[in-house]
């Protein structure tokens, strides 16, 4: 696939506001002739891409409103020496950052490079750790970052402003990855190194087309922007009109009947405008867990929701990943919990199970941002605890929440099979039997 490569100042003016960008003023630096390295050469270099881009450096750097919502924008241009980092580059990203967290703005970049600029040498290549400190500060702060990956994005514009921001987008067949196309090794797949490619693996967290990307950059700056409340924000009502079941097999059989509403179905009710992200960054996805964004009521809140299946590890640290950066933020959570349990096969433990369970229950006891946990089915074992809000968590009528599956219990306590309802009423996980435990603070009722 192709994609055609914008200007700087183009790709600027195909996501904001008509006459809303506002350039911000150059840091003047003096150089020795040829660079710091007298690369032969150099300066006629930078004067012929100068005329042929219009641009006196690699970005381009501004304020601009966004449906409306005002923003610091970085803007790369690829014509200019590969949209490649040099100390200039370095001066003027340094700027912008700074600019951000002075004014309490979000920061947008649309990043297009090659990677470090080869005539400034380990000069160029420390550039990528002033980007490293900008974004640190600015993610201190409690700013928003987010990166539009156009193409190409490697190197080191991509694992710093790209792979370091908070949402990532990328524009459709936009070459992205570590390594340049001609640094590659002669038989790597070449579908690992797409903007596509990346989204499979977890790192990029929605694959946005050209003529769409200024719609979902205002829904997500608008959804950033929105008041914010201290107080926890109120459960899902139930979608289920059912009374409670009678045993605790009852409970199970509502749990899993197959026509039981399910985390989409609550979102969606839920929800004005809900924004996904996805991918654990550390390479998977877990269909099975849906995280992003939203507004309820005009007011800004990040969601993790389990979708009934078998929670894998990439899905666990997606939602830790959603819940830590909701907290840096100030946005209040709702976990949806709905699990028979946390995936037990052999890929899963490689994959680290324990670990990336244990990080989501350090992140939900950690967060700072009041947290709210609806059970809307399954609730199976640790799988399922870890999602949940200690003192804040509610049911519905038709959900169970268990230290293990009934029938797993009967096993362990080597009782035949037959006696899992037996042992479902005596583990006590009917709706009712865990507001009576403490456990829950009540059963939400239908609207």
């Amino acid at each position: 696939m192709t994609t055609t490569r914008l200007s700087a100042r183009a790709a600027i003016a195909s996501v904001t506001d008509p006459g809303g960008f506002t350039e911000l003023p150059s840091p003047h630096r003096e150089s020795a002739s040829d660079g710091p390295l007298g690369w032969a050469g150099y300066d006629d270099s930078r004067v012929r891409a100068g005329a042929r881009t219009g641009e006196q450096e690699s970005v381009v750097t501004g304020t601009a409103l966004i449906g409306g919502h005002r923003a610091v924008v970085i803007s790369f241009e690829f014509g200019y020496l590969g949209g490649s980092l040099g100390e200039r580059t370095g001066d003027r990203l340094e700027a912008a950052y700074t600019y951000a967290r002075e004014h309490r703005l979000p920061l947008l970049s649309l990043i297009a490079t090659g990677g470090s600029r080869m005539q400034e040498g380990m000069l160029a290549l420390t550039q990528l750790q002033r980007v490293a400190r900008q974004s640190v500060l600015t993610r201190a702060a409690g700013l928003p970052q987010i990166a539009v990956l156009r193409d190409p994005t490697t190197g080191g514009g991509w694992a710093t402003l790209g792979a370091g921001a908070d949402v990532v987008l990328a524009l459709p067949g936009a070459q992205v990855g570590f390594a340049g196309s001609r640094v590659r090794p002669a038989d790597a797949d070449p579908a690992a190194y797409t903007a596509e490619g990346q989204y499979a693996a977890g790192h990029v967290d929605a694959v946005v087309p050209a003529a769409a990307l200024p719609g979902t950059l205002a829904d997500w700056l608008r959804v950033l922007a929105a008041p914010r409340s201290a107080e926890p924000v109120e459960p899902p009502a139930a979608l289920s009109d059912v009374p409670p079941p009678a045993t605790g097999w009852d409970a199970v059989r509502q749990a899993r009947h197959p026509d039981r509403p399910r985390a989409e179905a609550y979102l969606d009710a839920y929800f004005a405008l809900r924004l996904p992200l996805s991918g654990d960054r550390a390479g998977a996805t877990d269909p099975g867990m849906l995280c992003g964004f939203g507004l309820r009521e005009g007011r800004a809140v990040a969601y993790a929701a389990q979708r009934g299946t078998a929670t894998r590890p990439a899905g666990y640290r997606t939602a830790a990943r959603v819940i830590r950066l909701a907290d840096r933020l100030g946005i209040p959570v709702l976990t949806l919990v709905d699990t028979p349990g946390a995936a037990n096969d052999a890929a899963a433990e490689r994959a680290g199970a324990g670990p990336a369970i244990a990080d989501v229950f350090a992140a939900v006891a950690a967060a700072g941002v009041p947290v709210t946990t609806l059970l809307i089915g399954e609730g199976g074992s640790g799988g399922a605890l870890a999602l949940a809000a200690s003192g804040n968590t509610w049911v519905t009528p038709d959900s169970y929440f268990s230290v293990i599956a009934p029938e797993l219990a009967a096993a362990i306590l080597k009782r035949p099979p037959a006696e899992a309802p037996n042992t479902a009423d005596q583990l006590r996980i009917r709706p009712q039997d865990l507001v009576d435990l403490g456990v829950a603070r009540g059963v939400v009722a239908p609207a």
